[in-house]
C-alpha cells in the first residue's frame, strides 16, 4: 500500500506499507525510484539504517536522492525492526528491541518475530520483484547502511556476496560485535540469540565473516569518521582490514578515515555520493 509519493530529481520517493509474514506485522519500506526506472528495471541499493531509526532517517536525511538519479540507481530503505507487537520490554531501551533488530534471525522464542535478517534478505526483495519488476532489477544490487544497519550491510552482504549483492559499503558500522568490548553488540546478540551457544553468534559478525570468507572476493568500502562518539567503545571498523588480511581476501576491504566527523547523518550526507559512485561501478 502507498503511504506517501514526491517527485525528487525527476524520479519519485515512494512509503510503502505490506504485511510481513517473517515479522507478523505491518512493515514499511521507502523507495527512491529514478528517472531511469520509466523506461525499464533499473539497479537497486539497499540501505540499512542504525538504532532508533526507520525507513525515513535516510530519506530524509542523507541526500543521496540526486546522485542516484543521475547515476540511475533505485534506492531501497527498510524499516529497523518490527513494531506493534507489544513485547514487554521492546521499547524500555534505545539499542534493543523496537528499532533495533539487528539483523538477525531472533532464537529465543520472546522475541521471535524480530526477522531482520530473513526479511532483508528474502521477503523484500520478494515483494519489490512482485510489485515493482518493471522497475527495479533486483537480481542486480548492492547494500549499504550506517551503524547498526552498518554491520547489517556487511553481514548481509557478506553472506550472500554476489548472489546478489555486487558491492557492499558502510558508514561507522558495528565491525565486530560478539567483541567483549562491544556492549551494543553484546547487548543485542544475547538478547536475541541467547547467550549459552555464541557459536551462532559468529554469522552476525563481520570481522568473523571476513576471517572465514572464501567467496569469490566482493569490494567492501566503509567510511569512519574519527569524532565519532562510538568509535573505540562500539565501533572497531578497523578489525575489518585485520580481519580481511590474511590470504586471498587481503585488499578487499577499504576503510577511509575522515577527521572531525561525528556519527552523525552530516558525515553520511557528506560522503553518500562517494557510496552511491563504487556501488554504480560495480553494478554496470
Amino acid at each position: 500500500t502507498e503511504k506517501e509519493s514526491h517527485k525528487m530529481f525527476g524520479g519519485m520517493s515512494k512509503q510503502f506499507t505490506h504485511e510481513s509474514s517473517c515479522c507478523a506485522c505491518t512493515m514499511q519500506f521507502t523507495v527512491f525510484f529514478p528517472p531511469q526506472a520509466e523506461a525499464g528495471p533499473v539497479p537497486v541499493v539497499y540501505y540499512l539504517s542504525g538504532l532508533t531509526c526507520d525507513d525515513t532517517n535516510f530519506t530524509f536525511k542523507a541526500g543521496a536522492q540526486r546522485a542516484a538519479a543521475e547515476l540511475g540507481l533505485a534506492l531501497v530503505a527498510p524499516d529497523t525492526s518490527p513494531r506493534g507487537h507489544g513485547v514487554e520490554g521492546e521499547k524500555d531501551s534505545y539499542d534493543f528491541g523496537v528499532g533495533a533488530g539487528f539483523y538477525v534471525d531472533a532464537t529465543v522464542e520472546k522475541w521471535r518475530h524480530w526477522r531482520m535478517r530473513q526479511y532483508v534478505e528474502e521477503e523484500l526483495p520478494a515483494v519489490l520483484r512482485a510489485n515493482f519488476g518493471d522497475k527495479l532489477d533486483t537480481a542486480t544490487c548492492s547494500i549499504m547502511g550506517h551503524s547498526m544497519g552498518g554491520h547489517g550491510a556487511l553481514t548481509v552482504g557478506l553472506r550472500n556476496a554476489h548472489k546478489p549483492y555486487r558491492s557492499i559499503s558502510a558508514f561507522s558500522p558495528i565491525a565486530n560485535p560478539t567483541a567483549a568490548d562491544c556492549p551494543w553488540g553484546q547487548k543485542a546478540l544475547a538478547g536475541y540469540l541467547g547467550g549459552s551457544d555464541k557459536g551462532a553468534w559468529a554469522q552476525y559478525d563481520a570481522c568473523e565473516l571476513l576471517k572465514s570468507y572464501s567467496g569469490q572476493p566482493i569490494a567492501v568500502l566503509v567510511d569512519q569518521g574519527m569524532a565519532d562518539n562510538f568509535l573505540s567503545s562500539q565501533l572497531h571498523p578497523e578489525r575489518l582490514v585485520a580481519a580481511a588480511a590474511p590470504g586471498a581476501n587481503q585488499g578487499m576491504v577499504e576503510v577511509r578515515n575522515h577527521e572531525g566527523y561525528d556519527h552523525s547523518y552530516f558525515f553520511i550526507a557528506t560522503f553518500v555520493e562517494d557510496h552511491l559512485r563504487f556501488h554504480a561501478k560495480h553494478l554496470k
